[in-house]
């Protein structure tokens, strides 16, 4: 029998689950509060829930996340060096430190301008101090990778740090996609690693002898190493694996899955039971990647997103997810009296007079200014107010901006969320409903509201979000570009259909043409009015609020592999494009036969190092001709070459590992 333990960390909770893998029962299940500042406490904490005796008889631990999701939203992460090869930035960074060096490549593979070492060795020592690891990222290095290497050597050389290369997270062309995909990746090398080593500590404390398998974006799982390597693939990790458990635990083919976690909300579109797989790269938090994943539409929108009330008496619901007062406050109740007698009368610029702050932990090498260490000082011995903390530095709460050390994952925000609400409203009890009540009379106060009318109004603006999230992931479904919320005429009549109670002339109905499939603790609060206003029929299974973790239990590895074949100098012989090298070859037949042997090499060793213990390899290869009016023979342009390596992680432990290799030629 063998007994598959699924984990799926995210934002809010830490959910798990035992299943029987032959049987796919589900045994036990069970959820804590993620604590982000220790993750093994809520893992252990998720682990005693299950209450599930014979956890020796586990022989394997698939792990899914929304952390890296969140932290690419939330703008957190490890401060990253990057280095970008033979040209310069073409848009937005994610990050602050960056060097442009002399190098990179053509089109063909060819050096555009040498490596220049000594002025590569200066860029490298001004990183000295400020960054926990470094990405490089050489203009086309997909069509050559050297330049990467020789940096890459220069830097472990010279600084002994973490390196990505760009060249090794995607074969796609786009230098800007692809530079963001390094940057990101090495940014959440520490949340990563983090994890696992939480998972690690916790399953040697249970005597847990099995090993780690981590969700992709694609639905599919890699081993623990591989993960470390590549955390960028674990982005969209938890809502893939939300798809996997919804298609599970229904039998929806053609649904829109919505879960819906702490955090964020995740959405994508079944099609005959299979979510479609976005080659081109997902956008998480606004930063297109090079990262196939399933295509999911997230949003920054949760049970913990924060709640602000803007200048002129508006109110935004999230992107960035706080920790909701009520919890907080269930721990240290002294908050509800330091909202009390603190709170000032007065507009703020960085944040809302229910914001506190509290100490996670301190880890980033970046130097701090006088006043973040002395807030994270006063922090030590438990949350407080941004009032208190005003008070106690002698300072006006505008003069000092926190949000910084937030980044950083140093200090976390506690302010009014989605979850105060329905504490305030007394649909939910689980914490400290003085505090949410004393958050939400803060707000009403601030947005000339009665406390029950901003009640109404924000729970109203949450649905309507909720709404809006389903509108957008099925117009991105049908290859529309418009975004909803930018859009004044589709706003017009979007806000017609979601606010009826609004006396016009006259009105609107919005209909969805699928179910949606609820996913997430949250969901019961909140989806029934979304689904009224979308005109359409909700599924929430049984076992919903932990798919996540079903999903990450009932996972398999893929990896794929891909090379392209281009003509050669002058139309005469052919080059291979490799992920590991370039190579030229006279005879398309020489070029083709290198590409397929080395490629499902390379995949059964990827698929070895993901940790699959059974799989086939299948070869697909195509021949690009372009059709030439004007001669008798088409045009070669190139050949494609993808070997994917698709099998059962090594949870079945036979001593003997058959291969079966699965050769199709042709599209």
């Amino acid at each position: 029998m063998s007994l598959v333990l699924g984990i799926d960390t995210g934002g809010t909770y830490t959910d798990g689950i035992v299943v029987e893998l032959s049987t796919k029962k589900i045994l036990n299940k069970a959820k804590a509060i993620t604590t982000r500042e220790n993750l093994a406490i809520g893992i252990r904490n998720c682990i005693n829930n299950l209450d599930f005796m014979d956890l020796k008889k586990i022989s394997v631990v698939s792990l899914s996340t929304t952390l890296a999701t969140n932290a690419i939203v939330e703008g957190r992460g490890c401060e990253v060096g990057l280095i970008m090869l033979g040209h310069q930035p073409v848009g937005k960074l994610p990050v602050e430190h960056y060097a442009v060096l002399p190098g990179g490549h053509d089109i063909k593979g060819r050096p555009q301008e040498e490596l220049d070492l000594n002025k590569t060795r200066q860029a490298i020592s001004g990183f000295k101090g400020k960054v926990d690891a470094v990405a490089i990222s050489g203009y086309l290095s997909v069509r050559n990778p050297e330049h990467e290497v020789k940096v890459g050597d220069l830097v472990r050389e010279m600084l002994d740090l973490p390196v990505v290369y760009a060249h090794q997270l995607t074969t796609s062309l786009g230098f800007h996609e692809r530079t963001v995909t390094a940057a990101l990746n090495a940014r959440l090398i520490p949340i990563i690693a983090e994890l696992i080593e939480s998972v690690k500590v916790v399953l040697k404390e249970k005597r847990i002898d099995a090993p780690i398998m981590i969700v992709k974006g694609d639905g599919c799982l890699m081993s623990e190493s591989l993960a470390r390597e590549k955390p960028i693939d674990t982005i969209l990790s938890g809502p893939a694996s939300s798809i996997m458990g919804g298609t599970f635990l229904t039998q929806n083919l053609e649904a829109l899955v919505f879960d819906m976690g702490g955090t964020t909300t995740d959405i994508a579109i079944l099609n005959s039971g299979v979510p479609r797989i976005n080659k081109e790269g997902a956008t998480v938090g606004g930063w297109l990647t090079r990262v196939e994943a399933a295509e999911i539409y997230t949003y920054g929108l949760g049970g913990d997103s924060y709640l602000q009330v803007t200048k002129d008496r508006g109110l935004l619901v999230g992107p960035q997810r706080v920790w909701p007062i009520s919890l907080v406050a269930h721990e240290h109740s002294y908050l509800v009296q330091e909202l009390t007698d603190y709170e000032k009368d007065y507009n703020l610029m960085f944040a809302q007079a229910t914001d506190c702050f509290m100490f996670l932990k301190l880890f980033s090498a970046e130097q701090l200014t006088e006043v973040e260490e002395k807030v994270i000082e006063l922090l030590q011995n438990g949350p407080h107010s941004l009032f208190y903390l005003a008070d106690k530095l002698d300072m006006d709460p505008n003069l000092f901006n926190l949000q910084h050390l937030v980044n950083l994952g140093i200090l976390a925000r506690i302010s009014v969320t989605p979850t105060d609400i329905l504490h305030a409203a007394g649909k939910y009890t689980a914490w400290n409903n003085a505090a949410a009540r004393q958050g939400v009379e803060i707000l009403a106060r601030r947005m000339g509201k009665t406390f029950d009318e901003f009640i109404e109004f924000a729970s109203e603006s949450i649905v309507n979000n909720l709404c809006l999230a389903c509108l957008q992931s099925l117009m991105g479904c049908e290859g529309e570009k418009i975004l909803l919320k930018e859009s004044y005429d589709a706003m017009f009549f979007i806000n017609k259909a979601l606010n009826p109670q609004i006396k016009n002339k006259f009105g609107c109905t919005l209909q969805m043409k699928m179910p949606v499939i609820g996913i997430g603790a949250p969901v019961r609060a909140w989806l029934p009015k979304m689904a009224e206003k979308l005109n359409t029929e909700l599924v929430i299974p049984e076992h919903a609020e932990v798919a996540n973790a079903i999903g990450a239990a009932t996972g398999k590895i893929m990896e794929t592999i891909r090379v392209l074949i281009k003509p050669g100098e002058g139309g005469g012989g052919y080059i291979v494009h490799a992920p590991w090298t370039r190579k030229a070859y006279i005879e398309l037949a020489d070029a083709t036969a290198y590409a397929i042997a080395e490629a499902k090499k390379q995949a059964a060793l990827a698929a070895e190092k993901a940790g699959a213990a059974k799989f086939e390899l299948v070869v697909n290869h195509e021949d690009i001709y372009a059709n030439a009016s004007m001669i008798d023979n088409d045009i070669y342009v190139e050949s494609r070459v993808e070997v994917a390596a698709v099998g059962r992680p090594e949870w079945e432990r036979e001593e003997e590992k058959e291969k079966f290799f699965v050769d199709t030629i042709g599209c």
